[in-house]
């Protein structure tokens, strides 16, 4: 497990002592390894006897047909290019302790497929992970307040750089288009995540 993590679980598994269900936010920009440590703390968490489950921001990534339509087909994950609305829908019923059913995003299609997770009521500790969800901006901001932990991932400029080359070159994109993708889109996003997000209960620097 990656440095530091443990001691994260020990926290979240110690701050949800007498919730009903309790939700994390982990944010930081593209590359920061969002996704992997979110799998990673729900599966310590699992193996301490909780019942924890992923919540993917990415699943709720507008469709590429909308996108074009919108003319913001090449600023794919930026802030603009997500169904918000949905998202913070989604939180609120989650909070409220139901079953729900939440969209997963295939990246090697580029596509959102509906209803393809399900958190239960079983599930205590939801964790949420997305580049935007401390973003102070509206219509973002409004998540402000629906997470009982924040987390932000602080990762070197370089070293996102190197990372988000290394996942299109996975998709057999040129270097062309792999420097189009970094520096005109991904890494302007990452800095939008870093300047303009609220403050985090935790920051995690050492990955």
């Amino acid at each position: 497990m990656r440095p530091g993590l443990p001691e994260v679980a020990d926290e979240i598994k110690k701050r949800a002592a007498g919730h009903a269900r309790f939700l994390v936010a982990i944010a930081g920009p593209p590359g920061a390894g969002k996704s992997t440590v979110a799998e990673t703390l729900a599966e310590t968490l699992v193996e301490r006897g909780e019942t924890a489950v992923v919540l993917p921001m990415d699943g709720f990534h507008m469709d590429n047909a909308v996108l074009e339509e919108k003319g913001l087909l090449r600023r794919k994950g930026a802030p603009e290019t997500f169904d918000v609305r949905g998202f913070i829908d989604i939180v609120h019923a989650i909070r409220a302790g139901g079953e729900v059913l939440v969209p997963v995003f295939d990246r090697s299609r580029e596509i959102a497929i509906a209803a393809a997770r399900v958190i239960s009521p079983a599930h205590r500790i939801v964790i949420a992970e997305g580049n935007y969800l401390l973003l102070e901006e509206a219509p973002w901001s409004a998540l402000a307040g629906l997470f009982d932990l924040s987390i932000l991932l602080d990762v070197p400029e370089e070293v996102l750089a190197e990372r988000l080359a290394d996942r299109w070159r996975g998709y057999g994109l040129t270097p062309a288009e792999i420097a189009a993708k970094v520096g005109e889109n991904d890494l302007p996003n990452g800095r939008r995540v870093l300047r303009q997000s609220r403050r985090a209960d935790l920051v995690i620097t050492n990955l």
